[in-house]
């Protein structure tokens, strides 16, 4: 079994699904208004703590279902809100306390295409372009896809419990606000108008709350055609706008198919929703219930079964930065044999930490496409910033930093080194370009090493050491580094042990 928890911006979800062969059949599911993003204060982003109690008390929630779960079958994603807030790592602290997992806060494009992944499963293969269209509490995205594959991803930062807070404040929903929370969504969704224009695509799907709502609202009270089934369209959307207009209050909106908890971030959502219609040239759009949380799903599934997304933009960002591939063969194959030998008191965390090893070791040298200089530099940056799906914040920072560090001094990832685990993986990746240096395929003398607290022992033949006098002096650098951090590496010969 397989879950996924969504930490969204308006509402937390959380999926639990049985696999078999490579098919996920949904088990159970739970499902909380927590409004994430109605927590910032006015003065700076940062989550009020009312905000933050309604978040870890559902997420005590959710531990409880998930309490028997193996840590690598459950997903944790947070969105928006979480990438946005000043306060956000603290909480995260207490956030992972109270579920009993960890949590990835995943960029915007990376929140596109696990969406993408999700409804694309939902719905019959189709050879023509698709348009996914998924308003969320704190940021919007857009997806054109063919398939499985998607092929055009963007994020906004507008969403309906934001832009309900922005414009529709005390509840109040008059013709004034409405045009300008309106003019508001247009401007933000022009800047991505022409790669997104109707010509682009064949079929627009809406995913999430929003447009589900919306659908059934226009559904149930007949503001469609009858055989427009529950589809969005710009006549549907005209009359939904009359009623918020001629109703003027969210608190006094009573309609079929408007639940209660939907009336404060309804207008904010309409807002963008016709908005969206406006500026992409919209004539129908249909719902689906694949979200996020069903593509976190299968992506889990395809890190399973080998079709790891990461894996994949790895080898991609290695033909784009047209990487030395013998030298990046060279340090994965070294930096993985001392890796192993490093986390062998760390079995329950190698696999994970091993792979991340692995993928900077490949990377390490993506900077070099800039300037040689400082490349290790360029690197991190890039690293860093650039979309790379399948990749969480969190693992994108790690990446970044090992890669920093992998020549000159430690200081400038002290903070990264503090930990042990990080120390060891980035011990790994120095000795290895270390040794490698000359970037040939050298005879190495088998290398053995060990790690007991804060010391590593490296095992070297005496004899290859006095052959190679560059190599020498270079270890003993690395040794004089290390001390700085409190950390010993030694040197000792094989005739020594």
């Amino acid at each position: 079994m397989l879950a996924a928890v969504d930490l969204g911006s308006n509402s937390f979800h959380l999926q639990v699904a049985r696999v078999v062969d490579k098919q996920i059949y949904p088990l159970d599911s739970l499902r909380e208004m927590v409004r994430l993003a109605g927590g910032f204060n006015d003065t700076d982003k940062k989550l009020d703590e009312d905000s933050q109690m309604r978040a870890l008390n559902c997420l005590q929630r959710f531990g409880e279902r998930l309490r028997d779960f193996p840590a690598h079958t459950v997903r944790v994603v947070g969105t928006n809100s979480l990438r946005i807030a000043e306060n956000a790592p603290a909480f995260l602290k207490r956030a992972e306390a109270a579920l009993g997992f960890p949590i990835e806060i995943i960029s915007g494009r990376e929140e596109a295409r696990l969406i993408y992944l999700g409804v694309a499963h939902s719905l019959p293969v189709s050879d023509h372009n698709r348009l996914v269209i998924d308003i969320g509490g704190g940021s919007s995205e857009f997806i054109i896809g063919n398939r499985l594959q998607p092929n055009k991803l963007e994020s906004l930062y507008i969403g309906c419990v934001s832009h309900s807070q922005r414009f529709f404040p005390d509840g109040k929903i008059s013709k004034a606000a409405m045009k300008q929370a309106e003019l508001a969504a247009r401007t933000e969704i022009q800047a991505i108008a022409a790669e997104f224009s109707a010509d682009q695509w064949q079929e627009v799907i809406g995913s999430s709350g929003t447009a589900r709502t919306l659908g059934q609202v226009l559904k149930l009270n007949h503001f469609c055609k009858q055989d427009d089934s529950d589809d969005i369209t710009p006549a549907g959307l005209e009359k939904f706008r009359d009623y918020l207009l001629k109703t003027g209050d969210s608190k006094k909106l009573s309609i079929a198919g408007l639940q209660a908890n939907r009336k404060a971030v309804i207008a904010g959502g309409f807002a963008i929703m016709s908005a969206v219609f406006s500026e992409l040239g919209i004539q129908r759009m249909s719902q689906t219930t694949g979200a996020l949380r069903q593509g976190v799903l299968y992506d889990m599934l395809g890190r399973f079964h080998n079709e790891d997304m990461r894996e994949i933009t790895v080898q991609q960002f290695m033909q784009r930065y047209r990487i030395d591939t013998a030298q990046s063969i060279r340090i994965e194959s070294l930096s993985g044999l001392l890796g192993k030998q490093l986390l062998a008191a760390h079995t329950d965390q190698s696999e994970d930490l091993l792979r991340i090893l692995s993928w900077a070791a490949r990377l390490h040298e993506i900077g070099i496409s800039i300037a040689h200089s400082g490349y290790h530099k360029h690197t991190a940056y890039i690293l860093a910033n650039a979309d790379m799906p399948g990749f969480s914040k969190m693992e994108q920072t790690n990446l970044s930093q090992l890669v920093l560090a992998h020549r000159g001094s430690l200081g400038k990832v002290s903070e990264f080194v503090a930990n042990p685990l990080n120390a060891l993986l980035l011990m790994a990746l120095r000795l290895a370009v270390l040794f490698h240096r000359s970037r040939s395929n050298i005879l190495l003398p088998p290398l053995d090493v060990t790690a007991e607290k804060a010391t590593c022992t490296l095992y070297i033949a005496r004899a290859w050491l006095k052959q190679n006098p560059l190599t020498r002096t270079l270890l003993h650098t690395e040794t004089e580094e290390w001390r700085r951090f409190n950390f010993k590496l030694q040197i000792k010969s094989k005739k020594d042990t």
